[in-house]
């Protein structure tokens, strides 16, 4: 398999993924016309400009909130390869990053509070590259421990010296 060529890496996140975005942006949304609610309630005079500032948000928030997930499910990937890490994210702004597994410093997990709802982690594979760590999210838990002991196993069998 030919590592050094970008391409598309084969592994979708976890489908549960997408309800976690969707929660996720559902709050951030929720917060915003919570604002907009107490501020239409103390500000009678500016009415009609209040109730029109809120269903924009709310139509905004709607099509963030049924779009988003989706798009980035069909996005976000990830695969490992014995020669390399390669990940695909975004959703406006898409990155597509090979990491050889010569280059691997750490290998970590990581789940918030959300996420530990959702039973998803986030695999950070840290490099010596200056463009930063590549960023798996959106994996089920067990999923991302397999990643992070294959990563740890592989990049300790590698010769190299992650610098």
């Amino acid at each position: 398999m030919d590592t050094t060529t970008l391409r598309p890496p084969l592994h979708r996140v976890s489908r549960t993924a997408i309800w976690y975005w969707t929660a996720r942006a559902a709050l951030g949304w929720l917060i915003v016309i919570g604002a907009q609610v107490l501020w239409l309630i103390g500000d009678e005079n500016q009415r009609p400009a209040h109730y029109a500032g809120l269903a924009v948000t709310a139509v905004v928030a709607l099509a963030h909130v049924t779009v988003m997930p989706q798009w980035r499910y069909r996005v976000h990937r990830w695969e490992a390869t014995p020669m390399a890490v390669f990940t695909q994210s975004g959703w406006f702004k898409q990155e597509w990053r090979i990491a050889p597994v010569s280059r691997i410093q750490t290998v970590d997990t990581e789940r918030g509070p959300l996420e530990q709802l959702f039973r998803l982690a986030n695999v950070t594979v840290t490099t010596a590259s200056a463009a930063g760590p590549l960023r798996v999210s959106g994996l089920d838990r067990d999923t991302a421990q397999r990643l992070v002991a294959d990563l740890t196993a592989t990049a300790q069998a590698t010769a190299g010296d992650a610098t």
